[in-house]
């Protein structure tokens, strides 16, 4: 498996993966797919962070993308959506595709990463829950779910309320 940084020749593909990751009998097209076609036209979209994993065919088999988020006025990151085509879920994708992520999100000096999601699944890559590092989430009722995995540029005395890139707002 190769991860790589997503082309505009992928975007049909992973627009694909995302749907086929998401899909439901009742959603035809998951709110994911909306959202990341919305992101990419938004301030806050950083293609550096927009990230495929090829598989064996050098078909895309995954993504994740990290857009601009703040805490007030300082920048972060909110990582999601991150899919898996369902034929390569449970193979090692969405962990290669996060701990990828993450890297780049550090040597980039990124402060944290935040996201909305299963504890028990986003703990294995140091996510913990916002609020223990004063990080809170843009929905309370959020709690334990909203989570932060801090990176080396990040300062303990950041606190605050964390806005995602504006889509999310309306998605």
């Amino acid at each position: 498996m190769l991860i790589r940084r997503e082309t505009p020749s992928d975007v049909p593909a992973v627009r694909a993966v995302t749907a086929a990751a998401f899909s439901r009998p009742e959603t035809p097209l998951p709110v994911e797919v909306t959202l990341l076609d919305e992101l990419r036209h938004c301030e806050g979209w950083l293609p550096e962070l927009s990230l495929v994993a090829l598989g064996d065919k050098d078909e895309v088999v995954g993504h994740v993308i990290c857009t601009r988020g703040h805490v007030g006025t300082v920048p972060a990151l909110g990582l999601g959506p991150l899919s898996v085509h369902p034929d390569h879920q449970h193979r090692g994708v969405g962990l290669a595709l996060v701990h990828t992520a993450l890297g780049a999100a550090d040597a980039l000096g990124e402060p944290f990463v935040a996201l909305l999601g299963s504890p028990a699944y986003y703990g294995r890559y140091g996510f913990r829950t916002s609020t223990e590092y004063g990080i809170t989430a843009p929905d309370p009722s959020w709690g334990e779910y909203f989570q932060v995995r801090t990176l080396a540029a990040h300062d303990p005395a950041l606190r605050g309320v964390f806005t995602y890139a504006e889509p999310f707002e309306r998605v």
